[in-house]
């Protein structure tokens, strides 16, 4: 056991600099992290990882620098996006990450309608967009949903995720971290609460846990607080057994399940990675407002209330909004 630690410690200062003071993110923006509103010193906060490089091998390294290999059959969870214009991340961007854990592509369908609504459709999307060509795809609802409790929900007390979800040991929780015309921001939580969701699962998030079947609109704030429960059911559900990595280029208003969305106006920022969903999501919402040129975005996120979503999380043990920077070295 011993050894195992110096080992991980060992590939950690191989990978990692001092937590530092200020960072320079993929466009050449130089921000001061004492500005970061979450970000502290306290070493009983969870470390986020940032590098500013976006690329197939920082994504390696941004998973390395967690220091924990996922074991048995890993889902690696991301959006497969609605159309080719949809700003899913690339297949050359994630294939070698996905290799390196023998990963599977992981999805539940839609419940709007669109390319993705039906198994079949789904697939031929994802073939569409090449992922097909970087490992296998699992529609997780393709054979219904199976039941998640939540403890300590605000708002719900059970989750319907896809009934393939008890197929895996763990998951690689891979965000696109964009903004979201419902939810304000689509990140780790999204991803895992919508994300993960059967059909009838979204539109029970989506009612604010007042239906499972018909049309997915509900009132704001029991929408919001819905996902951040469903997401703490399912991080708490998989223990130590699921990883978050979150890149946030092409940062549109608009998700990755919008197939015309609106142009990015705003610079890459860079990746992070966490082993807390609340954290990840928070530092990247703080690297969003640090940024000048992010005023599309912010305005989407506060439109929505999208904050509120990194409360309910607090509220309900999701996980910790503070957190330790850790920038990755270069």
């Amino acid at each position: 056991m011993k050894r195992l630690l110096a080992i991980v410690l060992m590939l950690c200062m191989l990978y990692t600099s001092a937590l530092a003071d200020s960072l320079v993110t993929n466009g050449g923006v130089s921000i001061d992290t004492r500005d970061l509103p979450y970000c502290t010193q306290d070493a009983s906060a969870p470390v986020v990882y940032f590098i500013s490089d976006i690329s197939a091998a920082s994504l390696v390294r941004a998973y390395q620098a967690l220091g924990v290999a996922l074991p048995g059959r890993v889902g690696v969870k991301m959006s497969t996006g609605e159309s080719e214009r949809s700003n899913y991340l690339r297949p050359a961007l994630i294939a070698d990450l996905i290799h390196l854990i023998n990963g599977t592509i992981v999805e539940c369908n839609t419940a709007y309608g669109g390319s993705r609504s039906s198994t079949a459709m789904h697939r031929q999307q994802a073939k569409d967009n090449g992922l097909l060509d970087v490992a296998e795809l699992d529609i997780l609802d393709e054979e219904g949903s199976m039941e998640i409790p939540i403890e300590n929900g605000v708002r719900i007390q059970v989750d319907y995720v896809g009934s393939h979800f008890a197929s895996y040991d763990s998951f690689l929780v891979l965000t696109h971290f964009k903004g979201h015309a419902m939810a304000g921001f689509g990140g780790a939580i999204k991803n895992i609460s919508i994300g993960f969701g059967s059909s009838m699962g979204k539109v029970w998030i989506h009612s604010g846990g007042t239906k499972t079947s018909g049309g997915i609109w509900g009132e704001q704030n029991p929408f919001l607080e819905a996902m951040a429960d469903a997401a703490k059911g399912v991080d708490t559900y998989m223990g130590d057994n699921i990883l978050y990595i979150s890149v946030m280029n092409r940062l549109s208003v608009d998700c990755d399940c919008d197939g015309n969305p609106a142009e990015p106006d705003m610079h890459d920022i860079g990746i992070l990675a966490s082993t807390d969903p609340l954290a990840i999501d928070q530092a990247a919402i703080d690297l969003v407002y640090a940024m000048p040129d992010s005023e599309s975005l912010r305005r989407r996120i506060e439109r929505q209330n999208g904050l509120y979503t990194l409360e309910v999380g607090a509220e309900n043990g999701l996980g910790s909004r503070s957190y330790q920077l850790t920038v990755l070295g270069e």
